[in-house]
């Protein structure tokens, strides 16, 4: 990036923050079950990390990520699923880390995480994401079958983001998915999954901010997140 375009970029951001709506969290339970319970042991999911894992975007979770992937999931293997969902609104990965990890479950089939989002637009050095990371999937590792850590999302699209800011989050942001990779691949538990070239993302994507998805953007996402996950 061009240094000489770092204050455009600072000032954007101010811009940004001033203008955007806080949505709130998703309301409602944190917990739940999707399908017939009738059909079998449920499979049993977690999702964890900031504000889309918080729901932000929508009423309840069970129109945000955790019910879209806990309904995909039931419809594809025909088992109903358990799920259990710890998010945060503005977390960085060492809030994820210290706050909110200590509050999930253990004994699932799968974790998947959702951060890293606000350590970009913290300016968070990838070494100290790293270190998060490192941590939050080790632990995670222990208490489930399998970690999925889904990759940033593609800040060059978002249509609450001036230009010059978006190519800047959109370039941070490959640096700390490049880490994620890396992460995932030193531990054969863990899977990365990208967010940025896996789906096509058009306005109805996003919730009325711009910034966090929709009921709709969330449903896509998650089944990008399904299609994903190892055989």
């Amino acid at each position: 990036m061009n240094p000489l375009l770092l204050p455009v970029i600072a000032a954007q951001g101010i811009w940004v923050r001033r203008r955007t709506e806080v949505l709130p969290h998703a309301a409602g339970p944190t917990t739940g079950t999707v399908g017939d319970q009738r059909d079998g042991r449920p499979l049993r999911i977690a999702v964890l990390g900031e504000s889309t894992a918080a729901g932000c975007g929508v009423d309840t979770h069970d129109e945000g990520f955790t019910g879209s992937l806990a309904r995909e999931l039931s419809e594809r293997s025909g088992r109903p699923v358990a799920w259990e969902v710890v998010g945060q609104y503005g977390a960085t990965g060492r809030r994820v880390r210290h706050r909110l990890l200590p509050r999930l479950g253990g004994d699932f089939d799968l974790a998947v995480l959702l951060a890293g989002a606000n350590d970009v637009l913290a300016r968070r050095a990838p070494r100290e994401w790293r270190e998060d990371l490192c941590a939050i999937v080790d632990d995670l590792a222990v208490r489930c079958g399998q970690v999925v850590v889904v990759g940033l999302p593609p800040f060059a699209v978002f249509p609450s983001l001036p230009g010059t800011l978006r190519a800047y989050l959109a370039a941070r942001a490959a640096v700390l998915d490049g880490v994620s990779r890396q992460v995932c691949a030193q531990r054969p538990r863990a899977t990365f999954l990208t967010s940025t070239d896996a789906m096509a993302v058009a306005a109805d994507f996003f919730a009325r901010d711009g910034f966090h998805p929709s009921a709709y953007g969330y449903q896509r996402w998650a089944q990008m997140v399904a299609d994903g996950l190892p055989a």
